[in-house]
């Protein structure tokens, strides 16, 4: 299977002010209909493809799931969805320019056929960024995008879970241990969404992954983005064919010195250039600035 390779590059468009209101009162947007059926298929089945190679590896976990780092990497056929124009806008909107894709995951998760053991796993994106910086609230410094190829329009399918509104806050309440019996934080919902459908949300928000236990596989994939000063969890090779100059900026590979990577040279990156060609540069908003 071969990555469908742009024709031409496209940024995509702005965000509208309705969805930067929604976003900043919420902490999420569900963007529908980002992927075609035809999209759909090809990414669940270069997705399928890496699980079948870790089932018969033995590298899955004991219940069958797939949480697979590097995304990218790990399945190469997944590059265009860095910077798809249908949501890429999203990004840039709220971060600017300078950013990069720091962090990416597929998973897949199929029925469970027992109960899990329980395990509070609600939390904010950032590990230890949120034990070390003082504000209230904490800076965004990060958002993410997660592409659904399976079909979580009910409950119950290992639906993404948020308390809408959370991104504001620092702290929710929580057991003593994560193993101890604990409902779920107030005002947490599931958030439902069909194939092809796509998911923003600041890393901040309070957020869990529901247990599957309906009859459809869950799968997602999963791209974080953050500032090009923030470095990235991942190695990334050189020499991945076939990527935009703005897909190499968003895989770090095309970083320079330090300087570069904190945005003292914005003639030297890619999404800059590509947004000032198209008019997308915004005076009145920072981190779009010309």
């Amino acid at each position: 299977m071969t990555t469908p390779i742009p024709t031409r590059l496209d940024p995509g468009t702005a965000m509208t002010d309705e969805q930067r209101a929604a976003f900043e009162r919420d902490g999420f947007l569900v963007v529908p209909g980002v992927l075609s059926d035809d999209e759909v298929a090809h990414y669940a089945a270069a997705v399928d493809r890496v699980y079948e190679e870790h089932a018969a590896a033995g590298k899955l976990a004991a219940d069958r799931s797939l949480h697979k780092l590097n995304a990218v990497e790990s399945c190469h056929e997944l590059a265009p969805l860095l910077d798809h124009p249908k949501v890429f806008g999203l990004v840039w909107s709220m971060l600017g320019w300078n950013v990069h894709m720091y962090h990416s995951h597929l998973d897949v998760h199929p029925p469970l056929t027992e109960k899990k053991p329980f395990r509070f796993e609600w939390h904010q994106d950032g590990g230890r960024q949120n034990r070390e910086i003082e504000t209230d609230p904490r800076p965004r410094l990060s958002v993410k995008l997660a592409y659904w190829l399976s079909d979580v329009s009910e409950t119950g399918r290992g639906n993404f879970q948020v308390v809408p509104g959370s991104h504001l806050t620092n702290w929710i309440a929580g057991p003593p241990r994560r193993d101890v019996e604990w409902p779920n934080p107030d005002g947490a919902i599931e958030v439902t969404a069909n194939p092809g459908d796509a998911v923003f949300f600041d890393r901040r928000i309070w957020h869990a992954r529901s247990n599957n236990y309906s009859e459809i596989t869950r799968k997602g994939v999963f791209f974080g983005y953050t500032y090009r000063w923030v470095r990235s969890r991942e190695a990334m090779s050189a020499d991945l064919p076939g990527l935009t100059p703005v897909q190499r900026q968003l895989l770090g590979l095309a970083d320079g010195d330090g300087d570069h990577a904190w945005g003292h040279y914005p003639d030297q990156v890619p999404l800059h250039g590509l947004l000032k060609e198209n008019g997308l540069l915004d005076p009145d908003y920072p981190p779009l600035k010309p």
